[in-house]
């Protein structure tokens, strides 16, 4: 049985990329919002995108932060970071700067976002947290090897969280 997860991500310019990432099928990812939704929950202020938010996050195990150019150091990117982690769910990133969009187009690598995020002790949730970059650049060979991966990544997740590490 696929194990559920929470995607995170900034939904421009990535969505696309990140519907080419949950079409892998190997994984139940929370459910796409679509253009109107989110204009609808972000209508209602920051308490209903945090009641969104924690909604799509509930009953899911682990969140997939896929990292596009500037997925690091968002408000809404930080809270999911920060509610898995203080929720004791598993963490892990994936870099997808290398997959196309909609119009076939890549863009920069992004920074890691668990720099953006600390512990108590003021340890950086990257010095933690796992983050794969592909090694390809050609946007089939990504796709390929996070399909081939993903699974893996998310259980490697589970485990490390279990020790007591991300």
């Amino acid at each position: 049985m696929a194990r559920q997860v929470f995607f995170s991500f900034q939904y421009e310019p990535d969505n696309w990329r990140v519907s080419t990432v949950r079409n892998i099928g190997a994984i139940e990812g929370n459910k796409a919002c679509s253009d109107n939704d989110w204009e609808t929950v972000t209508g209602g202020g920051d308490g209903a995108i945090r009641r969104w938010i924690n909604d799509q996050m509930h009953g899911r195990s682990t969140t997939v932060v896929l990292i596009g150019a500037n997925t690091a150091d968002r408000k809404w990117i930080n809270y999911e970071i920060a509610k898995t982690w203080d929720d004791y769910k598993a963490l892990v990133g994936i870099h997808i700067h290398n997959l196309k969009d909609r119009d076939g187009e890549k863009s920069r690598k992004g920074r890691n976002p668990f720099d953006y995020v600390s512990l108590d002790n003021g340890k950086k949730l990257s010095e933690i947290v796992k983050v794969y970059d592909p090694p390809y650049t050609d946007s089939k060979a990504v796709y390929n090897f996070i399909a081939d991966n993903i699974e893996d990544w998310i259980e490697q997740a589970q485990t490390r969280k279990r020790r007591g590490a991300a």
